[in-house]
């Protein structure tokens, strides 16, 4: 789902995305994730939210929820908050579930949460995208989404990959209006 919507991004002429994601939450308070994932994307850092002009944010669903890595991660935002790093400029999400009624939809209004605390613009998919309406699997107003199944190895269909490029594109050209008229 994130190489589709950041094919997305990259959709728009000069625009540039950058893929990171967040090491695991350990139970054991003495294991440390290794400072280069073995494969991947690189770790996100605080320092990779400085001069960013939109943000999506994505991951799993568990039990209606995000995973515990991504809300330790956004918990660690505080001094962007505080410093309004993140205020002004557009957001969105996406999530995939091993079952068809894992929490979607309500992993993405949830995940909309601590973006409005950030005093983010929350970027949705309208219901003007044909695709919206022909989704079998995932995708929903509230952000892209897929149904991966119980082993996670369902592929994303046509009309979810459709659906995230264009939640790609969309925040990329809210970024850059709101850039070019200078609100950020």
């Amino acid at each position: 789902m994130a190489k589709a919507i950041a094919n997305g991004v990259e959709s728009v002429s000069g625009a540039e995305s950058i893929v990171r994601r967040v090491p695991k939450v350990s139970l054991s308070t003495e294991a440390t994730e290794n400072a280069v994932p073995d494969s991947g994307a690189p770790y996100v850092t605080l320092a990779d939210l400085q001069g960013i002009d939109g943000l999506i944010l994505g991951g799993p669903t568990h039990f209606g929820n995000f995973s515990a890595s991504l809300k330790h991660f956004l918990d660690s935002t505080t001094t962007d908050w505080l410093s309004g790093t993140l205020a002004g400029k557009p957001a969105a999400v996406f999530t995939s579930t091993g079952s068809l009624h894992g929490g979607q939809e309500a992993t993405l209004l949830t995940a909309h949460v601590p973006l409005l605390h950030h005093g983010m613009l929350i970027v949705g998919l309208p219901y003007t995208s044909a695709d919206l309406m022909r989704t079998q699997h995932g995708g929903t107003p509230y952000g892209a989404s897929h149904h991966s199944g119980e082993s996670g190895n369902n592929p994303l269909d046509d009309t979810e990959a459709s659906l995230c490029r264009q939640l790609g594109e969309r925040v990329t050209r809210v970024a850059a209006a709101l850039t070019s008229t200078g609100k950020l």
